[in-house]
């Protein structure tokens, strides 16, 4: 029997359906079960499929650590650029603080005196030379001259033996060619005060009869006219009479630690009172 033409369509639409239907049941019947030789195939791929998940996920964490470990070093190396930054940054700050104390020190002398000072910066210590010498950064373009007083926050320095424009050489009061004019604060006695090398000095004509005792302090006596009055020499360390002499042998510890010292003060007597 021949269909007619419009019911055609719908006809061959049926018969593809019923095709597909049976071809799913057929297949989802075969995927019920497994033959001999897909689990054959199954039991040997399961392992080695194990076996290669287990190698990808090694070098997969391994690659991690790594990243994770170069992430760190760069780490690690920018926090020691910026501790080095902070650290170079804490000293200067630092250098800054105890260069203020230092020069609060000097401001505060500088109170104390009636001229006009200079401030000046050590820039060499001449520790192996026979005299005992510094060099300062000032010289007679600032006003210095030679024979003018150098002091610094803990007491006398010396006085200036050679200049020149920009710079001057300043003879320590340890030198043995510096004689200054002193006296002991507490009986007021005076003497000589006298370089003996090494930080320390010797305290010349004070008589047999004079009561001098160890922790005795030194101070300028301003009678010569080229230290001012009161300023700290050094302290008594020990004292002998000497045998058969008129005058005790007083040796006296500088109060300044010429070591350590870096910069000082020159006061100018003939430039006049400070406004």
């Amino acid at each position: 029997m021949i269909l007619p033409k419009k019911y055609r369509s719908i006809t061959v639409a049926i018969a593809l359906l019923i095709i597909s239907l049976s071809i799913l049941s057929y297949s989802a019947a075969r995927l019920s079960e497994t033959g001999l030789l897909r689990k054959m195939v199954l039991e040997i791929a399961a392992p080695v499929e194990d076996t290669i998940n287990r190698s990808l996920k090694g070098l997969h964490d391994t690659w991690n650590r790594y990243l994770f470990l170069v992430g760190k070093e760069d780490e690690s190396r920018r926090l020691r650029r910026e501790n080095a930054a902070l650290n170079g940054l804490l000293n200067s700050y630092r250098e800054g603080y105890l260069e203020g104390m230092r020069l609060r020190e000097l401001l505060n002398l500088k109170d104390g005196l009636q001229h006009r000072t200079v401030a000046a910066r050590v820039i060499d210590n001449d520790r192996a030379s026979l005299f005992k010498t510094i060099l300062i950064n000032k010289g007679t373009t600032e006003g210095l001259r030679v024979g003018l007083p150098v002091l610094s926050g803990q007491g006398v320095v010396g006085r200036i033996i050679e200049t020149s424009w920009h710079a001057s050489r300043v003879l320590l009061l340890i030198d043995e060619n510096s004689n200054i004019d002193a006296l002991i604060q507490r009986s007021r006695t005076q003497g000589i005060l006298q370089g003996a090398g090494a930080a320390r000095c010797n305290l010349k004509y004070i008589s047999r009869a004079e009561n001098v005792q160890t922790g005795d302090v030194v101070l300028s006596s301003g009678m010569a006219g080229v230290f001012p009055k009161g300023l700290l020499l050094g302290i008594v360390t020990g004292t002998s009479g000497t045998e058969g002499g008129l005058f005790q042998k007083i040796d006296v510890a500088s109060a300044v630690d010429f070591g350590k010292l870096e910069e000082v003060l020159i006061p100018i007597p003939d430039a006049g009172p400070q406004p």
